[in-house]
């Protein structure tokens, strides 16, 4: 992100919202937490908690595997329908979103958005009945990310009951494709290719619980499908023969040499291995999925640059180790994933207001460094960090995963949430 196009976002969030709450962050938070409209609001997300429940479980028994999301897109756009915005509608990507116009509101103007993602990590076919304990609700993706599609909902109630008006157009989204496979999909579409794309001030992507964490960092990945090929035979008959495996084992065994920085913190991960044909042959085709991540892209490309590498030479030792005679090991490296690198300076605007928001609420903020959403934004100089939606949880990605949706720590860790989002879009 350069300097230039950071001052241009910032300087275009001030012309969205109040140039003061900028200025003075912790001071625009007091404000809006004295105020009667607020008041209201926190006591209805108080008194509609069951609902937030209900919407929470209702959704999360909706399936919503990577690129199979639309079942549960038609249940929140009637949600975004019912709650009386603007512009309900889902886009060709998926996304589902609606617009809750601003007294400054110009057809085509500028937009801050609050965002929360459809889809889970979990294929189709997973069980995903929701089981209670007492306040702790379990099943698959109902943490990560449907507690935060109902936390948007309850927001929406809130800003009615209050009378609450901000001069920023807010668009509230319910976008598709950020986990695994799905890269991005529903963001990029958002910010390149949407309706909404260049009207975009001030992005916040509410993902996870702990309202502690603000995520002001995009940590940037590169995932490989790499596939070995060869001519394969009887392990016996055939024995001599090139061998795809043993390429593709001394990848993983050179991969596994390089020393990585831990700051900015740079990763890799052999992932997936697969193919062969029977115990008693020499595969024709074998193939390996890896990870690579960084915190910076220069750290990134790096490492991309070494796998390629050892790509190379490993192929190439397995020719010269053994014969070629019915043809040489082959590979084809396909990214499978590309997740851009951005950062969110501590001084921005939009920073300093969810910081000013945990604190006032009790919570001292912890800045942290993630692959979200906001990659995107970040990635394009956009104004944008990741909040959580309030409350306690775990087991993310897990089958036994669980949040806690007890009613006094809940609604205190939502507020953070609430707050930042009035302060940005400039509260009246």
């Amino acid at each position: 992100m350069s300097f230039p196009r950071l001052i241009t976002a910032v300087t275009a969030l001030a012309l969205v919202s109040a140039p003061a709450y900028a200025a003075d962050p912790a001071k625009a938070i007091a404000k809006i937490l004295v105020s009667k409209g607020y008041k209201t609001a926190v006591q209805t997300l108080a008194d509609t908690h069951d609902q937030t429940v209900a919407d929470l479980i209702t959704l999360t028994e909706i399936p919503a595997p990577p690129f199979h999301e639309a079942e549960r897109g038609k249940a929140y756009l009637a949600r975004l329908q019912a709650a009386g915005l603007n512009d309900v509608e889902t886009d060709a990507e998926g996304n589902v979103m609606g617009l809750r116009r601003g007294t400054a509101h110009v057809d085509g103007g500028p937009v801050v958005v609050f965002a929360a993602h459809l889809d889970t990590v979990f294929p189709a076919g997973t069980d995903v009945k929701v089981r209670r304990e007492g306040t702790k609700l379990m099943a698959p993706g109902v943490g990560d990310d449907t507690r935060s599609l109902a936390t948007l909902l309850a927001y929406l109630r809130a800003l009615d009951a209050g009378k609450i008006k901000t001069r920023a157009d807010i668009l509230f989204v319910g976008n598709v494709g950020e986990e695994g496979a799905g890269d991005l999909r529903g963001v990029r579409y958002l910010f390149n290719k949407s309706k909404y794309a260049g009207r975009i001030k001030a992005f916040i992507s509410m993902d996870g619980a702990d309202p502690r964490y603000v995520v002001n960092q995009g940590v940037g990945s590169k995932r490989y499908h790499i596939a070995f090929h060869g001519p394969g035979g009887h392990s016996y008959g055939a024995y001599g023969m090139v061998n795809p495996m043993a390429a593709m084992g001394k990848t993983v065994a050179d991969l596994y040499t390089i020393q990585t920085p831990s700051d900015p913190k740079t990763t890799y991960a052999a992932s997936v291995v697969g193919g062969g044909t029977s115990v008693n042959a020499i595969p024709h085709d074998v193939f390996l999925e890896v990870d690579l991540r960084s915190e910076s892209a220069t750290e990134l490309a790096k490492l991309d640059a070494q796998l390629n590498d050892i790509l190379v030479r490993a192929v190439a030792l397995e020719n010269k180790a053994r014969s070629t005679q019915y043809g040489p090991v082959t590979y084809e490296a396909k990214v499978i994933g590309e997740r851009p690198t951005g950062r969110t300076d501590q001084a921005a605007a939009i920073v300093q207001i969810t910081q000013a928001a945990s604190r006032a609420l009790g919570f001292e903020t912890s800045f942290e460094a993630s692959s979200t959403d906001s990659n995107v934004p970040m990635s394009l100089g956009i104004p944008a960090v990741t909040i959580g939606s309030g409350g306690s949880a775990g087991r993310a990605h897990a089958l036994d995963e669980w949040v806690d949706v007890e009613k006094a720590s809940s609604l205190k860790g939502m507020q953070v949430g609430l707050v930042s989002l009035l302060a940005l879009a400039g509260a009246e």
